[in-house]
């Protein structure tokens, strides 16, 4: 056991004028599990780099332990697996290899077939298990989830959580509570590191919020009280002041000179204005101090159409092909108001299935099936893509293509965290979590009587996805979306559809 200290740590980019980070201090323990959660764009990944020593920065960074980056590039990956592995790993034991891979049932002779032909789920399941062989090593392992479906999440889970001394960069709530037993957050103005999940530690960051907002309402009434007291104590303390000049008192002439008493009365109105504007300023900041670090997270709207038939979409034994089935036969009924989750294997075909709902010209696939699609006619349909690598250009730009009003669109990237800044860059500049953000904000500006997502939610961040949750359960729209983050399906799903994978037959062309 040992220590990673950070103090007083600052960091820009070059070019650019806001600070990342400004004289941040924490320390936490090597043999800790750490979850890192906050905004998009807020630096999570930045800091990953920095304590691998990629950028220049100030301040100090201290460390007994070496950090390993995941993911990482693999070249050749034409080589066999495990030429790879023992390139990465150098000196080891073979069977400390196989039993960790068992662990995560990773099959033997995947060892032995070209890198390239492993599904990214093997990959990842596969560099991990390299990595924590590593002796002394601190692993930053920056969004691991976003090729693994909703099975390979719960092993990988369960797998770190036997594992000590990384940081976990993930945006999945259930994920990071079966992984983790310390959150590192990184917030508008700090880092800060607490004990527990992700779940003890939101629950701990809306009391916080809520405390400081019920002392924020409290202040400001405070505040309000003593500017009118100041204000009434000042217009005596000037009458009191004014009647000092010639004037005097008809009952006190004859015992007490009556200047010398108004002028008493006048320094003690002076005095006792003076008390109440430096309890206001007090007040004031210590009102200051507070919701500095509250996310701003406003409420989504959505605009779903109503259609005059219930039934939107029907599937009858459907069986997306290349050049073999996908899976097995699919079928289910979508009325109005439901939220059809496709659960399954990744390759099994719930994107397949997504895009012959969308349509061969709108999607622009080639994709055989078999079986029956029948849709509502005049149906009009949002889809968001797991793709987003095609975002090239002006915000403007794309609103303009995809029919949408621009300021509507900004207006909605603005309350999902975008800078005005951000709006004056190309976005092929954005991070992956904002071009999710820009695609899922189009189909936000959309009005549609069926929305299809595929995979909505890989690199967004946590605060963006309960706001999204909130706007589908207020607005009930009609949906059919893939997305791996149990928690978000299972709070906005109505319906669950299982797709199983084959590996055998042929399509009728």
């Amino acid at each position: 056991m040992s220590l990673i200290q950070v103090t007083d740590l600052s960091f820009t980019y070059e070019g650019g004028y806001d600070p990342v980070f400004e004289h941040v201090s924490f320390q936490i323990d090597t043999d800790w599990k750490l979850g890192f959660t906050g905004r998009n764009g807020r630096g999570k990944t930045t800091f990953l780099n920095l304590l691998m020593k990629r950028y220049e920065y100030s301040g100090r960074i201290i460390s007994s332990v070496e950090f390993e980056y995941f993911p990482f590039p693999v070249p050749d990956q034409e080589r066999d697996t495990l030429e790879i592995i023992d390139s990465i790993l150098g000196d080891y034991e073979q069977w400390q290899l196989k039993r960790e891979l068992s662990r995560l049932q990773v099959a033997e002779e995947v060892l032995y077939r070209p890198f390239f032909t492993l599904s990214n789920g093997e990959r990842t399941k596969i560099l991990l298990a390299a990595l924590f062989l590593k002796e002394d090593r601190f692993l930053l392992i920056d969004e691991p989830t976003n090729h693994l479906d909703r099975d390979a999440r719960k092993l990988v889970s369960r797998y770190l959580s036997s594992k000590k001394g990384f940081i976990l960069v993930s945006h999945d709530r259930k994920f990071i509570d079966d992984s983790v037993d310390h959150i590192l957050s990184i917030n508008k103005t700090n880092i800060e590191v607490q004990k527990g999940n992700f779940t003890s530690w939101y629950e701990n960051k809306q009391k916080q919020d809520q405390f400081e907002q019920s002392e924020n309402e409290r202040l400001k009434k405070g505040i309000r009280r003593l500017e009118s007291a100041a204000r009434q104590s000042k217009e005596w303390a000037d009458h009191a002041e004014s009647t000092k000049l010639g004037k005097k008192s008809m009952l006190h002439e004859k015992s007490v000179d009556s200047r010398a008493y108004i002028g008493e009365k006048s320094r003690r109105m002076q005095m006792r204005r003076k008390n109440l504007e430096q309890r206001q300023e007090r007040a004031i900041d210590e009102k200051n101090g507070l919701l500095k670090n509250m996310e701003e997270a406003e409420p989504l709207k959505l605009f779903p159409q109503t259609h005059h038939s219930n039934r939107i979409l029907s599937l009858n034994k459907v069986v997306p092909c290349f050049d073999r089935p996908v899976c097995k036969p699919v079928s289910f009924q979508l009325e109005q108001g439901q939220r059809i989750s496709l659960q399954g294997k990744n390759g099994s075909g719930k994107s397949s299935i997504i895009k012959l709902i969308l349509g061969k010209e709108a999607s622009g696939i080639q994709v055989s099936y078999e079986g029956t699609i029948e849709t509502a006619g005049g149906i009009k349909i949002s889809y968001v893509s797991q793709d987003s690598s095609f975002l090239k250009g002006s915000l403007t730009e794309f609103a303009k293509e995809s029919g949408i009003e621009d300021t509507l669109f900004k207006a909605v990237l603005r309350k999902l965290d975008f800078s005005r800044e951000q709006f004056e860059k190309q976005m092929e500049t954005y991070s992956e979590g904002q071009k999710k953000k820009v695609l899922i904000a189009r189909s936000l500006c959309e009005q549609a009587h069926l929305y299809l997502w595929d995979e909505p939610l890989n690199f967004i961040d946590v605060y963006s996805r309960i706001q999204i949750e909130d706007l589908i359960l207020e607005f009930q729209p009609t949906m059919v979306f893939v997305e791996h983050d149990e928690a978000f399906t299972s709070h906005v799903s109505t319906h669950r559809v299982q797709l199983e994978q084959v590996d055998f037959g042929l399509c009728n062309q």
